[in-house]
């Protein structure tokens, strides 16, 4: 004949016994998988993807109906991720992005489109946003889109393409990116 108690009494402290079995084995299973770290600390910063920048703005050059420029970087900035979209709506368009590390660890995002700018910011922003001001840098007035608790957006119209930075950089942040690509030579066609 079974010992066991009545199903009444048993208690929290009972079904507390029976789970500290299961939650070690959780633990020595994460443990093994390498899929757990602890750190006291809090976290840590770890290495910068690689990106070959060149060869993408290269290739978005030769594809894509709008001049795409590649700036000249400053020495301790890495180019960290890229990617090509379409831009949707009336006066939508393509877009080629690719993003940067500063020397302060902060990103910044490069776009350019031949997207209407209302479209761009969208995209880009996610929901529309208003004009807050402008930027003069590298030679072009930058309209800055802001707000309480937002990243900024510059953008500027340089003919037949629209250029937009945004990230978590400072204003110098953004003005050394807005004179390299003001700088950077416009591919021939």
């Amino acid at each position: 004949m079974a010992s066991s108690k009545p199903r009444i009494l048993n208690s929290n402290r009972d079904m507390l016994w029976s789970l500290i079995p299961l939650a070690l084995f959780a633990v020595i299973i994460a443990g093994i998988a390498s899929q757990c770290t602890f750190s006291p600390g809090g976290p840590t910063t770890g290495p910068i993807p690689s990106f070959d920048v060149d060869a993408a703005l290269d290739y978005d050059a030769q594809t894509l109906p709008f001049p795409v420029r590649n700036p000249e970087i400053p020495e301790g900035w890495t180019p960290n991720s890229g990617s090509r979209s379409i831009v949707t709506g009336n006066d939508g368009g393509d877009a080629t992005t690719v993003g940067y590390i500063d020397t302060a660890g902060r990103y910044l995002q490069l776009t350019q489109s031949n997207a209407a700018e209302d479209e761009l910011v969208r995209f880009v922003a996610g929901e529309p946003r208003s004009a807050t001001g402008t930027e003069n840098a590298g030679g072009q007035t930058w309209i800055v889109y802001g707000g309480a608790d937002v990243e900024p957006i510059w953008i500027s119209d340089f003919g037949d393409v629209r250029v937009l930075l945004t990230g978590a950089g400072d204003d110098d942040a953004f003005r050394t990116l807005a004179d390299a690509v003001a700088a950077a030579e416009v591919p021939a066609p």
